[in-house]
């Protein structure tokens, strides 16, 4: 069953739990000042094995269920490390909303040249690592889904504006 998304608590949850990851895809583009807007978060998390045991136990607290339209309450599984650890990609269902897990992002690099690029901002009174725009704009082409592209003429305007008060700085 469908939840009102809630990307606040989500960022909350997975920072009370420690989980180290970068958010990427559409909120992270919001939250670069994109006014376009979206109805999931998109995560790239660590891949080491305490990082997935956090990732686990937040999955838990945030009763993930695997996202399926065939399935309105979504598929029960166990997140256990091991399985998070075989997985490219993870679309779930939480009580906060569709949490995408991406352990294998397109066009973006291994994870530490992600963090590498992004950037800090606080949501919700969190610190929360972003893909950098650039980073976002080239996943957003490599998915070459329509709703991707239709995002990328705002998204490179956003990037040329952010240059360019760069510049006058």
């Amino acid at each position: 069953m469908a939840v009102p998304f809630d990307p606040s608590a989500l960022m909350v949850e997975l920072a009370r739990f420690d989980v180290d990851y970068v958010l990427v895809g559409g909120l992270a583009a919001v939250v670069h000042g994109s006014p376009t807007t979206t109805n999931d978060a998109d995560i790239v998390p660590a891949n080491d094995r305490a990082n997935l045991e956090r990732l686990s136990q937040v999955l838990l607290e945030l009763n993930a269920r695997i996202r399926d339209i065939a399935t309105p309450d979504g598929i029960s599984f166990d997140p256990h490390p091991a399985l998070l650890a075989s997985m490219q990609v993870l679309n779930l269902q939480t009580k906060h909303g569709d949490l995408d897990l991406t352990f294998a992002p397109a066009a973006l690099h291994d994870y530490e040249a992600l963090v590498a690029a992004s950037q800090l901002f606080t949501v919700a009174g969190v610190e929360v690592r972003v893909a950098s725009l650039d980073d976002v704009i080239r996943s957003k082409l490599a998915a070459g889904r329509p709703k991707d592209f239709a995002v990328l003429p705002t998204l490179r305007a956003l990037q040329e504006l952010k240059r360019s008060e760069s510049d006058v700085e």
